[in-house]
């Protein structure tokens, strides 16, 4: 069968988000939720409702633009809030966390889907999520919700395309996943740990590095730096800076990983069987 064009899979997205007739759409703060709620605001007007999930695992610099872009867009949104840090499953932050998360974000938004009387919910996973570990797509799955941008066979590089091309800010914006995902596995998710990330990771946006994560090693924080950023970050200026502003968050040593940045790093000491396994995922 021949690739799908992209404005075949654009007019497959919309063919699908009419047939649902009305729909909740979690939102996260990423380019893929965003581009979803735009294009279901597109196709369905009020017949959707962006909801955003608020708790200690979204920065505030996420949760401010959600609402940014939702009000550029005169997209409709409703705030809610979760509790997963509640669940001892996912505080003790084993392997499975993103699967408890994701069941607490569907819990909540069933019940609102119920309550305002919405056919479906949607996430925002797109065709190449699937190659990762995401054990949040099997709460997806428990859940019943709905993936539109993957059933049209969106990629992430579709997404932004299409995203540039509808004049959306957010099309570059870089990947935005939960601070809880910056904990080493085995290391207990709490707010002060989540507020150590978000600090040090803020600190280091002001230095201007843009594509980058801080991962949380205990007393110490590894910095992953995106290929194109890291000749400009590796100086001797540049270190004492990253050096002071991580620092500044409450972590007493500071590393810099060779490999650079690499989306779901925390995943490379899983067992092999772990990642293969379609139930975890």
């Amino acid at each position: 069968m021949a690739e799908m064009t992209l404005d075949e899979k654009q007019v497959a997205l919309d063919a699908r988000l009419r047939g649902l007739g009305s729909v909740l759409v979690a939102c996260s703060g990423g380019v893929d939720s965003a581009f979803l709620a735009w294009a279901a605001h597109r196709v369905l007007g009020d017949r959707m409702l962006a909801v955003l999930a608020d708790s200690a695992s979204l920065a505030r610099s996420h949760y401010r633009d959600a609402l940014a872009f939702a009000e550029e867009n005169a997209i409709p949104l409703l705030i809610v809030e979760t509790r997963e840090l509640e669940r001892e499953a996912y505080a003790a932050n084993g392997a499975d966390r993103c699967f408890h998360c994701k069941d607490e974000l569907f819990t909540v938004l069933e019940a609102e889907r119920e309550r305002r009387n919405f056919a479906a919910v949607a996430y925002g996973l797109n065709q190449d999520d699937g190659q990762d570990f995401r054990p949040g797509q099997r709460a997806a799955l428990d859940h019943h919700v709905v993936a539109p941008l993957a059933e049209a066979g969106l990629t992430k590089a579709d997404i932004r395309a299409l995203a540039q091309s509808a004049g959306l800010r957010v099309w570059d914006k870089p990947a935005s996943a939960c601070l809880s995902s910056r904990i080493e596995y085995g290391r207990r998710v709490t707010p002060e740990a989540l507020r150590q990330v978000e600090d040090a990771e803020e600190a280091l946006r002001a230095l201007g590095l843009r594509r980058f994560r801080v991962r949380h090693h205990g007393s110490v924080a590894r910095i992953e730096i995106a290929q194109e950023e890291m000749a400009a970050a590796l100086t001797s200026g540049s270190f004492a800076r990253m050096a002071a502003a991580v620092r500044s968050a409450g972590f007493p040593y500071v590393a810099v990983d060779c490999d650079g940045y690499r989306s779901g790093s925390m995943n490379e000491l899983l067992p092999a069987e772990m990642l293969a396994s379609p139930r975890a995922r």
